[in-house]
């Protein structure tokens, strides 16, 4: 593959709801280009994008894919991104390295749920974008019907470029509205409109002509002269509609006939800015913040989007050139590792087939492969000149499971193994929680989890099993309590003895306090350490139900030792026992984590939001609109929110979601407390 000059290259995404033909629409653009001589199958395994063989095995896009194309001297990167909500974050970094979004809507579902999350990342993002109704051939497709679905999600007006010829069993193609022919199905050569499509093609084609003179003045003061323009003035008016985002134009095709295929591609490179069209985007420089403007004269930036392990080459790492031109061969400077990194070949990826250049020049997207330090995220760079690209938001892991090794072999790389396939995945995270001793895994969902422990085993041989989190209870004292005890252990020889007297209280503001009250001698200042120590070992292990013990104040007010068998071993233990006991008088109680949420939802399910809210022991704090959806902040316990993420996915069709973070913690109730302890006890019965 030849080297390609900033303006002539164009990145575009192709993002909509799982199942509407993205994968095989890739898979026409190859066959269209002649890089493949036939069309895979997501059925059969054999699509260029989905080459993962757990890709394969459920019949599903995980992750983003790259398909590069040349068409009429231009490069076009195009990103297919998976539809399905767990892996929401590919889409977002996919779309931050673009400058254009493909829009594709399945001509019989219409808009879904992914359709609209992917369309409001690129409200968020402003990027131009084109709709395209696809697979019109289906029973039941219906070109309209699918319009006014994406019509419905925004206020831009959509503008036809294309109608479909005739639907269903009876598609025959399409009718360009910029030329006024129409081209049969198959890819036959262009036609005449037929008769029964004329009136409502001029029609079209006159919205189209006077949407396009909208942004430019020339062209308007043109088309108020003779009431229209020439396909290449249609063209550049539409290319300004788009990067404006006054109006957002629709297409149509059909993978399985080959309908519209070639006119995408003439769309895409006639429509979509180049990233030297694009604006500049600001990072963090030597001296403060600096705009990144695309160009190969500019200082070498090269974003990682995204990185990847492969059981074969080891760790790929893809990357936009920001700015400046990046070669093969040479070495580069992670800023945000502060590490060096050598790029031995610079390659292109085409689904896993791996294309080397010399060079890459700004604008332009590729993959390094081996590099050691560098990982999704940070920004390859010269030493002397260290950029920054900012990262952005990702939306926060919800959905948590304890994940435990399958063998001790396991337990040795487990650590090791989810930091590197978190490295890969922004929305992706674990970490130890010492309150319950376990490993926890965030995800966006249940199959996302389920990808990364298959990923574990297949990809690094690490075996992991899963469960349900526990939650992080903490245990806590209401009032003072009192207790002794003496520890006496004679057995030939040596013996030991220590005996403690300890007063415990409640400490709001502190979580630990321990003091020494011991008037007269009874019990050497020697052996605080060690009764300290004890107190210690028990408020890690909890007394009441087996989680930490907080804010409490304990004092050691007498005690005895002897001369002979006193050790700093028997005042550990008498002061671990004596803080038992203590712990029991003082009226303990379990407190639970209080999450602060907030849930946004369409205004048809509120009500069922709410409802189901009561039965989680929510106490609703205050409820917004925000771009015409409903918002819910509430404080909800933690153990209430464990599986809230598929619940909530049911109850809105998927178009719920949520966020949370700690808030506070409160007294868990008393009926609750006792059955969190029945099932403590009934464990320790079962080991």
């Amino acid at each position: 593959m030849k080297e390609y000059a900033t303006d002539k290259i164009r990145n575009i995404a192709m993002v909509s709801h799982s199942g509407a033909g993205k994968t095989i629409l890739a898979d026409a653009f190859l066959f269209e280009k002649d890089v493949i001589n036939r069309m895979g199958s997501v059925t059969e395994g054999n699509t260029v994008s989905d080459f993962d063989e757990e890709e394969q095995r459920r019949e599903l896009s995980l992750s983003t894919s790259i398909i590069p194309i040349e068409h009429k001297d231009h490069k076009i990167n195009l990103l297919d991104t998976p539809g399905y909500s767990d892996f929401i974050g590919e889409v977002l970094s996919a779309l931050r390295v673009v400058e254009g979004a493909l829009v594709i809507v399945d001509a019989v579902a219409g808009a879904e749920v992914g359709t609209e999350t992917a369309w409001n990342i690129c409200d968020e993002l402003k990027l131009p974008r084109l709709v395209l109704i696809n697979r019109m051939k289906r029973e039941t497709a219906n070109y309209e019907q699918a319009l006014t679905s994406v019509q419905n999600l925004t206020d831009t007006r959509l503008i036809k470029v294309q109608l479909p010829w005739g639907e269903k069993e009876n598609y025959q193609g399409l009718v360009d509205l910029v030329k006024m022919k129409a081209y049969p199905a198959g890819g036959g050569a262009a036609v005449e409109i037929p008769e029964e499509l004329a009136e409502a093609a001029q029609e079209a084609h006159s919205e189209l002509v006077e949407a396009a003179a909208e942004s430019d003045d020339v062209l308007m003061e043109k088309y108020f002269e003779s009431g229209e323009l020439s396909p290449e003035e249609i063209s550049t008016g539409l290319k300004n509609v788009v990067k404006q985002g006054l109006f957002i134009p629709v297409f149509v095709a059909d993978s399985q006939t080959k309908t519209g295929i070639s006119q995408l591609l003439d769309a895409f490179i006639d429509l979509i800015p180049s990233p030297a069209e694009s604006a500049p985007e600001k990072a963090e420089g030597p001296g403060g913040e600096i705009e990144l403007t695309a160009s190969d004269t500019g200082p070498l930036a090269a974003y990682v989007w995204k990185t990847m392990a492969d059981p074969f080459v080891g760790k790929i790492t893809f990357f936009k050139v920001k700015s400046g031109i990046l070669a093969s061969d040479t070495r580069v400077w992670n800023a945000n590792k502060e590490e060096e990194e050598r790029l031995a070949n610079l390659s292109v990826m085409r689904g896993k087939e791996q294309i080397n250049v010399p060079n890459m020049h700004a604008g332009d997207i590729g993959v390094a492969l081996k590099l050691s330090e560098t990982v999704t995220g940070d920004t390859l760079s010269d030493k002397g000149n260290a950029i920054k690209v900012a990262v952005g938001e990702f939306p926060s892991a919800l959905h948590r499971v304890a994940v435990t090794p399958k063998t001790q072999a396991d337990a040795s790389k487990m650590g090791q193994t989810l930091t590197r396939i978190c490295d890969e995945d922004m929305t992706l995270s674990w970490f130890n929680e010492p309150s319950t001793r376990q490993t926890i895994l965030q995800g966006m969902g249940g199959q996302h989890i389920d990808v990364v422990i298959r990923k574990a085993e297949g990809k690094f041989q690490v075996g992991l099993d899963i469960e349900p989190p526990r939650v992080p209870y903490k245990e806590t004292i209401t009032k003072k309590g009192d207790a002794q005890h003496r520890h006496k252990k004679q057995s030939g020889g040596s013996g030991q003895f220590g005996e403690v007297f300890l007063r415990i209280e409640p400490l709001p503001d502190d979580d630990f306090e321990f003091v020494n009250e011991v008037v007269g001698g009874s019990v050497s200042q020697n052996y605080m350490t060690a009764i300290e120590k004890g107190i210690k070992s028990v408020m890690q292990t909890g007394v009441v139900a087996g989680f930490p013990v907080h804010n409490v104040r304990a004092a050691v007010y007498d005690g005895k030792e002897h001369p002979v068998d006193s050790k700093p071993v028997a005042f550990e233990i008498a002061g671990r026992e004596a803080f038992k006991k203590a712990i029991m008088t003082a009226g303990p109680v379990l407190l639970e984590p209080i999450m602060n949420v907030r849930i946004t939802v369409p205004e048809d399910n509120m009500g069922d939001v709410l409802g189901d809210l009561n039965t989680r022991r929510a106490r609703v704090q205050g409820m917004d609109t925000d771009r015409g959806r409903s918002v819910v902040n509430a404080h909800v316990p933690l153990a209430e929110l464990l599986s809230y993420t598929t619940e909530l996915r049911s109850m809105t069709g998927g178009r719920g979601v949520f966020t949370m973070e700690e808030d506070h913690y409160e007294r868990v109730p008393t009926h609750l407390q006792a059955d969190i302890v029945a099932a403590k006890e009934k464990v320790e019965e079962e080991e």
